[in-house]
């Protein structure tokens, strides 16, 4: 067996029995007995990495359960998990769960979860971002928002048996700044693995401070991500499907580094990719900046363009998503936005079952990317920059 797989001996399992040991256990109002035609629904919270963010706070007013996937507000038949508590999405990474409730439910399937936030009002600041080294700063939640976040993934509760479900709330993409400096909530939040398993490794706490994002990608699209601890280093991606995966590791002023096929073999399993002592090193790089506008046409009330670098780091494989960011509408011109990219060489190691992982530079990759535009119901655009030399201004225009 690789050495630096691990069976369920993280010490991050140690921390996660530590915080579901301390949850509180809060019920529903209106709900049926624990008896043999019933079971019981566990509902947690955890959160993937916010970008240029000390704090998200958002207010849990309850989480919601119906057998319908199309079951209206008002509807009979829904089971309430009342939570009202304020959290701050940013204590969650890492692997750290927040246990939000759990409940009865008569046996059967259900296809409808929904997550409840109470609204801003008067002085209050129920839902809240504080931007780094910034102020504590009101987040513009939709009434849409507020009825529910409606997340449709079927699970089955049998007779006796308990059933758990966790949240992942992406603050990173979940956030948009608007043009005249507010902040607005756009949910993106999905269902993941409930048990613990994913991939661990630490980084040099040199590169503590300088926005040091880790994720767990396929082919460019992040499946996971989370930030390094602020003293340790030490980063999990915790909670992967099983499978192979690419991870990336970014930083401002710093080159990209890309570890490539990572397995995660089991749902128990942990991969280690580097240690306390020998820990994950970004070569330093210039930026230059990739500009322009990413619009929608026609416009759309519900849905916004997204902006995104990806880079082939070694001659046609893996593929990294680097950066990416939510175009604003309210700027002017609409959908501004910018993104910021490393010139240097990426830096590319192969997964081992021997440590340390080598990185070697790709030269060839230096400042060369693919900058694509999408948005949900419309075509996505692609071109190539080379931001070597110096920037680039690129715009899009997405049509359905």
């Amino acid at each position: 067996m690789p050495t630096n797989i691990r069976f369920f001996r993280s010490p991050w399992a140690t921390r996660l029995v530590a915080v579901l040991g301390a949850a509180v256990v809060l019920a529903s109002a209106g709900c049926g007995d624990n008896s043999s035609s019933s079971g019981t629904l566990g509902v947690s919270l955890t959160d993937s990495p916010a970008c240029g963010f000390d704090a998200v706070n958002v207010t849990v007013s309850k989480v919601r359960v119906h057998a319908s996937s199309s079951a209206a507000d008002n509807d009979a038949g829904w089971t309430d998990i009342a939570v009202n508590r304020k959290i701050n999405l940013l204590n969650l990474s890492n692997g750290v769960l927040d246990k939000l409730g759990e409940v009865p439910l008569s046996a059967g399937s259900y296809t409808q979860l929904r997550l409840v936030l109470d609204p801003n009002t008067g002085a209050g600041l129920a839902n809240s971002v504080v931007p780094t080294g910034g102020t504590e700063t009101a987040l513009i939640t939709p009434s849409a928002v507020q009825s529910g976040i409606k997340l449709v993934n079927e699970f089955t509760v049998a007779a006796g048996q308990r059933v758990d479900l966790l949240l992942d709330f992406d603050a990173c993409k979940s956030i948009v700044k608007r043009g005249n400096g507010s902040y607005a909530l756009k949910p993106v939040v999905k269902t993941i693995p409930f048990v613990l398993n994913g991939i661990d490794g630490f980084v040099d706490t040199a590169l503590l401070g300088s926005g040091v994002t880790v994720t767990a990608q396929q082919n460019g699209a992040i499946v996971r991500a989370t930030t390094p601890n602020a003293t340790t280093g030490e980063f999990f991606l915790a909670r992967l499907p099983v499978g192979s995966y690419d991870v990336v590791l970014t930083a401002s002023s710093h080159a990209t580094a890309v570890i490539a096929a990572v397995p995660v073999v089991s749902t128990t399993s942990v991969s280690v990719l580097s240690t306390s002592g020998v820990p994950l090193v970004l070569p330093t790089s210039a930026s230059n900046t990739v500009s322009g506008t990413a619009t929608l046409n026609p416009t759309s009330l519900t849905e916004l363009a997204y902006v995104q670098a990806l880079q082939t780091v070694g001659t046609t494989t893996p593929v990294a998503n680097v950066n990416g960011v939510a175009a604003d509408d309210t700027s002017t011109p609409p959908g501004a936005y910018s993104l910021s990219l490393p010139i240097a060489a990426p830096v590319l190691g192969q997964y081992s079952a021997t440590l340390p992982i080598a990185l070697v530079a790709q030269t060839g990759s230096a400042g060369k990317y693919s900058i694509g535009a999408y948005a949900t119901g419309y075509q996505s655009q692609t071109v190539n920059v080379d931001v070597s030399g110096a920037g680039a201004s690129q715009s899009f225009v997405l049509t359905p």
